[in-house]
């Protein structure tokens, strides 16, 4: 792995560190759910950052979720900014992360087809 890409992955990791404690304890917003950053993606020009959420929730409950999120986004950048020494604080994208349920669904799938061969 190049030095760019060592560093886009070691920001992102300290992004999400970060996003994941504003999301819990400082971002009021009623629409954001029980919300877990997953995964910061940054482009190679540190410019934009894929922020990968997974919420738990109905799709309504999920969208309303990202919403408050991206509408939080400003407040996010700016605390970011503070606590990372950085020129230009990288645009945040909220993305719905459907990782976690596809991992339930596959362990229950695994589980009925255990109960179907005993």
């Amino acid at each position: 792995m190049s030095i760019a890409g060592r560093r886009t992955d070691r920001l992102g990791h300290e992004i999400r560190v970060i996003l994941a404690e504003l999301i819990a304890r400082q971002v009021k917003d009623p629409r954001i759910g029980f919300a877990t950053v997953t995964r910061v993606e940054m482009t190679a020009d540190l410019h934009y950052a894929r922020v990968y959420v997974s919420v738990l929730g109905t799709p309504e409950e999920q969208e309303s979720s990202i919403e408050g999120l991206s509408s939080a986004a400003g407040f996010l950048r700016h605390e970011i900014g503070h606590r990372l020494d950085m020129r230009r604080i990288p645009e945040l994208a909220f993305i719905l992360d459907h990782g976690a349920e596809a991992g339930e669904r596959i362990e229950m799938l695994l589980q009925q087809i255990h109960k179907d061969e005993n």
